[in-house]
């Protein structure tokens, strides 16, 4: 007859129970020392060592002192090292005026470092909405400005419908050096809502340049251009008013040259 075998104690399998307690407790062991961990975090980022001591101004600060730019945008900052809101920091200095974007970023322990990219001026702005003073920057974006900050008084103008500045500024670049040729600038750049487009040149002279796509424009522009030397050299006159919208060729009219019939009283005079 076989001898029965004691089971031992320490190699038994545990209860269910008793396994559900242990694990149970573990978790809640771990769980602890998570809260905890988190209490001592949050304890330690809000010690006065980590509190925004330094903003360190970097890039273009020709508009604006770094004193003027920390004055308007610390304000709006709040936090310290850890919890201060990068991209609210960013919007705060992309308020200042004159600054197009800003790049925001921590230092350790302490600060913040920011570069900023200010506007640079390509053109006064005469859209449809003229309540506040608007410039176009190199970019062909519009953004508010006081004009009397601008060293440049010779910025053309460019007006249009709402949206068309990075078109207008593109076209006003391709036909600068086209008036270039006739000894005369682009003052005035405008576009109506139907795609017309009329230039005003220092020259004090006008000319409709007409619908249709830019290289259509552009060609016809050049036409003018190209003979229009041939009509001002024969009468000795500067050109007054020009206009290209016509199929198969252009009109003009030159200072102290008219063409329109007198009237009887104006003959007796």
């Amino acid at each position: 007859m076989a001898a029965a075998t004691a089971l031992d104690p320490r190699t038994a399998p545990l209860p269910g129970d008793v396994r559900l307690m242990h694990a149970t407790a573990s978790a809640l062991y771990v769980l602890a020392g998570i809260a905890l961990a988190a209490l001592l975090l949050n304890w330690m980022v809000r010690l006065p060592a980590f509190a925004l001591r330094m903003i360190q101004v970097e890039g273009d600060v020709t508009r604006n002192s770094v004193s003027t730019i920390r004055a308007n945008a610390a304000p709006k900052l709040s936090g310290n090292f850890f919890t201060t809101d990068l991209v609210k920091g960013k919007r705060a200095f992309e308020s200042v005026p004159w600054v197009r974007q800003a790049v925001v970023k921590r230092v350790w322990p302490n600060r913040l470092a920011v570069r900023l990219e200010e506007h640079r001026p390509a053109a006064v702005w005469g859209g449809s909405d003229t309540a506040t003073d608007k410039l176009v920057n190199s970019y062909g974006e519009v953004f508010e400005a006081n004009l009397g900050d601008v060293e440049d008084d010779s910025l053309p103008t460019l007006s249009g419908p709402d949206g068309s500045s990075v078109h207008m500024l593109a076209m006003l670049n391709q036909l600068r050096p086209l008036f270039e040729r006739l000894d005369a600038r682009v003052a005035a750049l405008s576009l109506s809502g139907r795609g017309s487009w009329r230039a005003e040149l220092d020259t004090g002279a006008e000319v409709e340049l007409g619908r249709g796509t830019d290289d259509e424009v552009l060609a016809r522009t050049e036409r003018f251009i190209g003979t229009l030397t041939q009509v001002t050299s024969r009468f000795q006159r500067p050109l007054e008013y020009a206009d290209l919208r016509h199929h198969d060729g252009y009109a003009v009219r030159l200072k102290g040259i008219t063409t329109v019939i007198p009237t009887a009283k104006e003959r007796k005079n």
